[in-house]
């Protein structure tokens, strides 16, 4: 028996959630007095998951499962849980996570626990603690199935070296055109820069810019700090940016190690959907924006001003620590 993990990749890269779901794998692992069994699709250098407390690494080479599909991924996941007896099964938040660990937990009869921020409280029965209401509160959730799947929220568990020596089995699940029923037919992605998903710092823009010309000096922000560029639901809406910047409850949620939003107010539904990231930096000109009660670090002042001597500063910190 293992705890099993499903870690992502793409164009052959582990994503930074593969090593943060393996860490947490490992830790319940620990718990139960077993080793983790990971599961990986057309990924390169397998062996580094062993720096992540992975003992055995089961390898799907198949030029089909190059791009991803819930249905077929979860026939490979549940068919790997079944060869290794696994009672736990480990996710990530991914949006592609979210849509395959459903999946798994209905064809493995099991419970499932999403938005999971903590090791196992206890392991019998398996309690765990989770964000809810959109990460405005917590849940200490029991799950008493035979089989349990935790979904691991993005940032919150972190990625932790516990280097064993992984050895990588060949796996070739029984995947058949039933579980191609749904295909994706065009995938747009924007090439060279850091995603909103995996980033640990994300900048994100309002209408305090006061139009797409003046983006710039996000970008340059972002670049500077190796960051994602994000935006609020109303720039997106005027077009300013594009639909997959925008974040917020009803965009994409961001869990970042830093956010800093600058011209945005703070609509709840914003402040809802970013919440869970560690560290909220706001600069705005109005004293008196919701987001400030958000806030960690506030800046009262005009993003035109303050943003490039930010920019200006971090350039020179950078150049003396080169």
């Amino acid at each position: 028996m293992s705890v099993l993990v499903y870690t992502e990749s793409e164009n052959g890269k582990f994503k930074k959630s593969a090593f943060e779901v393996a860490s947490y794998a490992y830790a319940v692992a620990q718990q139960l007095g077993t080793t983790v069994t990971a599961v990986s699709f057309n990924a390169d250098n397998n062996e580094t998951l062993g720096n992540y407390g992975v003992t055995k690494v089961l390898n799907v080479s198949n030029d089909s499962l190059k791009t991803f599909n819930a249905k077929a991924y979860a026939h490979a996941l549940t068919e790997a849980a079944e060869k290794e007896t696994a009672k736990v099964v480990i996710i990530g938040s991914s949006t592609d996570s979210k849509f395959l660990a459903p999946i798994v937990a209905a064809k493995l009869k099991a419970g499932y626990a999403p938005n999971v921020v903590e090791a196992p409280e206890s392991t019998s029965p398996l309690k765990v603690k989770r964000t809810v209401f959109s990460n405005k509160g917590f849940a200490h959730t029991t799950i008493d199935t035979d089989v349990k799947v935790i979904g691991v929220s993005n940032n919150a568990f972190g990625a932790k070296e516990n280097t064993i020596s992984a050895s990588v089995e060949d796996f070739s699940p029984a995947i058949t055109d039933a579980d191609f029923s749904t295909k994706s037919i065009e995938i747009d992605k924007v090439v060279g820069k850091a995603t909103i998903a995996d980033a640990d710092v994300v900048v994100s823009g309002g209408r305090g810019l006061k139009g797409p010309e003046n983006w710039g000096m996000i970008e340059e922000l972002a670049d500077v700090l190796g960051a994602a560029t994000a935006c609020s639901k109303p720039v997106s809406d005027l077009g300013w940016r594009p639909h997959s910047e925008h974040v917020g409850q009803t965009g994409k949620p961001v869990a970042s190690n830093l956010y800093i939003a600058i011209g945005i107010s703070g609509a709840i539904q914003h402040l809802a959907g970013i919440s869970a990231s560690k560290v909220k930096v706001v600069i705005n000109t109005d004293p008196e924006a919701p987001f400030f009660k958000a806030a960690d670090y506030g800046i009262v002042g005009d993003a035109f001003e303050v943003v490039p001597t930010l920019i200006e500063k971090l350039k020179e910190f950078k150049a003396q620590n080169a």
